[in-house]
């Protein structure tokens, strides 16, 4: 036999592309070729395939007089990346009669080293979801890999450490090759087991500061506790040293944990994106960029357009400390995603939409010196200066930020008082609460929204339906604040989770005069 096919797979943004992956072997001078817009490690494959081949005491491609074509399918498709070097070992060895098997609804990804080992991938999940969808039935993949692909049901995952594993496992028949005979004789130790399913361990982020540990700030804690539960976006401000940070650290705490199809997704985007830190993601993530962050690495991008920071937090939080110190430019980009829960990059290679619902945690000094307003230390700003630091948050971003909450300074005798405030368990048994009323309304009506702060305009007269009473209030203040439409729509969503958090089903006028406290009045 002088042809054969097999399958792999590779990311493409956050989904995947099945790729067939046929070689044809001719008579002729010694000639190695992939077609199929191969980029440079797909290329590089050649001499790993055939290192990898030889150390398994195969004729190594490159040692005969054999023109060996592999093609690489759909061929307008740019192919990146080392995991198709297991399905062109495998499609050499049958095309040279090798070994004998049937390569049909089985799917093999993996990088090989020289000696024929399997080295780890990245973006494996969505591969393993594109392959079940296309109705393979086995996924052979390294080891290393096999917990997190195991994730999803409905498919055989096998994790196998090197080439030699693979070719026992599934080869009906092995021609020539006395080292694999002999492994073959060895069952326990060529032996590849099916991979169980992965179990996920939902649990509660113990690195965080709890809410106990910070000394008064209730203001603070109440802003935090209202945004938790319904995905509003919060804004800290005040004088260096008074518990921004420490705050902000606690608030993953009190967040709902993710369901399973949640996991799957943002374990997915991590994978692609190759930050992944274990098998899988089973908490919302947390991202906290510096403040010399480019806009690139915030949004995403490149020239691989791989997702940014803004997607790395999708389902999660986003903290920004020192906010006011980032680049001008890279806050205006977070217009999109504030708004819309995604963020849509075009560049010269193409466009792509990723995913990018967060909750926003802003956090930030009222002046360069951190000064202003403070009742024990003197501002030294002149005044152009702190007009120049406010302008650097522009109106736009202000009215995507719902809640503005002050972080006060705090005496010194309360950091020494024994008693112990209200712990992150409580506060999240509240929010848990508040989201449970939530689900319950949404999945009534069947709407997209999973919490407040994604019901849309339309949404609001529905689930946020306000009496004659508190439409007076509102309108008043409207107009005396002057808020935007887009803020008029959010301090009704805000009182909405105010009154769930209070266990109400309407919205009461208490409900929107809280909701009003927390519009900025000068930052």
């Amino acid at each position: 036999m002088s042809f054969a096919k097999t399958f792999s797979a590779q990311t493409n943004l956050l989904g995947a592309q099945i790729v067939d992956v046929e070689i044809d072997i001719s008579k002729g001078l010694n000639n190695f070729s992939i077609v199929g817009l191969p980029d440079k490690s797909v290329d590089e494959s050649k001499d790993r395939v055939s290192a990898a081949i030889k150390n398994w005491g195969f004729t190594s491609p490159k040692q005969t007089n054999q023109k060996i074509v592999v093609s690489l399918a759909p061929a307008d498709l740019k192919k990146e990346g080392p995991c198709f070097d297991l399905a062109i070992a495998l499609s050499y060895l049958i095309a040279n009669n090798h070994i004998v098997f049937d390569p049909s609804h089985k799917l093999f990804l993996g990088e090989l080293s020289l000696d024929g080992k399997l080295r780890g991938l990245t973006g494996v999940l969505p591969l393993i979801n594109e392959a079940k969808r296309k109705g393979f039935t086995d996924v052979f993949l390294p080891k290393s890999n096999a917990r997190e692909a195991a994730l999803i049901e409905g498919i055989n995952i096998y994790g196998a450490d090197d080439l030699g594993q693979v070719i026992v496992h599934i080869a009906d028949k092995i021609n020539d090759n006395q080292i694999l005979k002999n492994r073959n004789n060895k069952k326990e130790e060529s032996k590849i087991c099916l991979q169980p399913k992965t179990e996920i361990v939902f649990e509660l982020d113990t690195i965080s500061n709890n809410f106990s540990d910070i000394k008064g700030q209730e203001n603070a804690k109440r802003g935090l506790e209202i945004a938790a539960a319904g995905g509003h976006n919060i804004a800290l401000f005040g004088p260096p040293g008074t518990g921004k940070t420490m705050l902000a650290r606690a608030f993953s705490q009190i967040l709902p944990a993710l369901n399973f199809e949640e996991v799957l997704e943002i374990t997915s985007i991590h994978s692609v994106a190759g930050v992944l830190r274990g098998d899988l993601i089973s908490k919302p993530p947390v991202r906290s960029p510096h403040h010399t962050s480019s806009y690139v690495s915030l949004v995403g991008g490149g020239a691989n357009l791989k997702p940014g920071e803004v997607t790395l937090a999708h389902r999660g939080v986003l903290f920004l400390d020192e906010f006011t110190e980032f680049d001008k430019k890279v806050l205006e980009t977070l217009r999109q995603p504030l708004e819309d829960g995604e963020i849509s990059i075009a560049r010269a290679k193409g466009s792509a939409l990723f995913p990018a619902r967060f909750i926003l945690i802003a956090a930030f000094n009222p002046c360069p010196c951190g000064n202003k307003n403070s009742k024990t230390k003197e501002c030294i700003c002149r005044p152009t200066d702190i007009m120049r630091y406010e302008r650097k948050i522009s109106g736009p971003i202000i009215d995507r930020i719902d809640l503005w909450t002050e972080v006060v300074e705090i005496e010194h005798k309360k950091l020494s008082d024994d008693r112990v405030g209200e712990s992150s368990e409580k506060i999240r048994d509240r929010v848990l609460l508040a989201r449970k009323k939530q689900i319950e309304r949404f999945n009534k009506q069947k709407t997209k929204a999973k919490n407040n702060s994604e019901m849309t305009a339309k949404d609001l007269p529905i689930f946020a339906p306000l009496s004659a009473e508190v439409k007076v209030i509102l309108n008043r203040s409207a107009e005396k604040l002057g808020l935007s439409p887009r803020a008029y729509h959010r301090i009704i969503k805000l009182s909405r989770t105010i009154a769930d958090l209070d266990q109400k089903e309407n919205i009461e006028v208490k409900h929107i005069l809280e909701a009003l406290q927390y519009r900025p009045k000068r930052v």
